[in-house]
């Protein structure tokens, strides 16, 4: 195995993060905390669960549990951030650990054993779990985005009939 592995985790990961940015650009500041009804979540508690999720997983990544003792999970899911520059300072510092983890990375670190819950995973395993997560969560930060922002979104893919005429790859 190379490099490569690594090298297009690191480009999927930032794909999703790019495509929050660009939905949180969208949004009015209090559309951010907006919840479609009470057992739904706002983009602001998406983030914080992303950021809870992505502190927990990738601190000591390879020598601790990714599920740490202070994580507080159930707090995540409280939708009590108030501002637009405390969600983007969570969505950052979650990023932010989750790429120093990956770029400290290497080849033979792949196949290494750390533990999940107390359920073992090889490093790449635990990647390839959290690659699924994170853009499951975004998808839906996406979403609510188109859902709020109606006729004024602009996609962030290729626009709705413009298939044939789009040089764009997904």
């Amino acid at each position: 195995m190379t490099n490569d592995y690594l090298d297009s985790v690191k480009k999927q990961f930032e794909y999703y993060k790019m495509l929050g940015e660009k939905t949180f650009a969208q949004m009015p500041d209090d559309k951010l905390f907006w919840q479609y009804n009470q057992e739904s979540n706002s983009i602001a508690t998406i983030v914080k669960h992303l950021w809870g999720n992505m502190l927990s997983r990738w601190t000591d990544f390879l020598t601790a549990d990714g599920e740490k003792e202070w994580r507080n999970r159930d707090a995540e899911f409280d939708n009590d951030i108030k501002t637009r520059q405390e969600l983007l300072d969570k969505w950052n510092e979650g990023w932010t650990c989750s790429f120093n983890a990956i770029n400290s990375l290497t080849t033979e670190d792949l196949q290494k054993a750390i533990s999940i819950r107390s359920q073992a995973h090889t490093v790449m395993e635990a990647i390839n779990r959290q690659l699924a997560h994170y853009p499951y969560h975004v998808g839906q930060i996406v979403f609510i985005g188109k859902m709020v922002c109606d006729k004024t979104w602009t996609s962030l893919s290729i626009p709705r009939n413009n298939s044939k005429s789009s040089t764009q790859t997904i």
